[in-house]
């Protein structure tokens, strides 16, 4: 559990996340590599938030990298990983203008840490430097949040939880003509006998699947394969979440 001197998003993360089974995400990713015969060592997380892919992935002998915009989800991502006496390289570093000190056998972008990333020339970026820290042959993995998601789940709606250390509403505002989303989010946080609220706002864009296309062969790299959401099967048009894969 990390502790509160972290911003509070960073602190009430993964609680809010615990229905994420990263041990699942970590064998799909892990299959993705058996499937198309890749010998992965070293691995770079893009957008790695409070680390539990990366800690995970690490548990498994892989040598990681994680980067994320926010310093607050690193420390307590840091924390986390010493208490396992893991020794991951967390840097604090924007996906679209990171450096590394060399190259990576692959690189992940999980949960849809790419949606974030609202502005084409934002990707573009990120693609560019993606490639270039890849090892010949190397693989870029990332998830989007589908346009059926935004459009059918996300949408304008209203979503909550509620429990004894932390209650949230998500309030959703999804623009069709932009196809960007606002999320609007505030947290009752319990501190002593009495709870703490705070509000935070994001953003993500939905891309279609023509224009992920566009975004990986402009970026030089060769597409592998589409699937859904953590299968090994082409994407259906309902589903939520679509994994890309590519190579150098």
């Amino acid at each position: 559990m990390c502790s509160f001197i972290y911003n509070n998003f960073a602190y009430v993360y993964d609680k809010l996340t615990l229905d994420i089974d990263y041990r699942r995400w970590a064998d799909y990713v892990e299959s993705i590599f058996k499937k198309h015969n890749l010998n992965v060592s070293m691995i770079l997380e893009l957008g790695c938030g409070t680390g539990s892919f990366g800690i995970e992935m690490a548990r498994r002998g892989y040598d990681m990298i994680c980067l994320d915009l926010s310093a607050d989800m690193l420390d307590c991502a840091s924390e986390k990983a010493q208490k396992e006496g893991l020794d991951i390289l967390f840097l604090n570093q924007n996906m679209c203008s990171f450096e590394l000190y060399g190259t990576v056998d692959a690189i992940v972008c999980l949960l849809d840490s790419f949606n974030y990333l609202t502005k084409p020339a934002q990707i573009n970026k990120m693609f560019k430097l993606v490639q270039n820290y890849l090892n010949p042959g190397g693989v870029f993995i990332f998830d989007i949040n589908t346009q059926y998601k935004f459009e059918n789940v996300i949408a304008d709606n209203l979503f909550y939880e509620i429990n004894d250390d932390v209650t949230y509403i998500w309030e959703n505002n999804y623009n069709p003509k932009t196809r960007k989303a606002r999320f609007d989010l505030t947290f009752f946080v319990k501190q002593g006998e009495l709870y703490e609220r705070f509000d935070e706002t994001h953003y993500e864009k939905s891309y279609s699947d023509s224009e992920i296309m566009d975004f990986i062969k402009s970026s030089g790299m060769k597409f592998v394969s589409q699937y859904g959401e953590l299968t090994l099967r082409k994407a259906s048009p309902v589903s939520q979440r679509n994994f890309y894969v590519c190579r150098k």
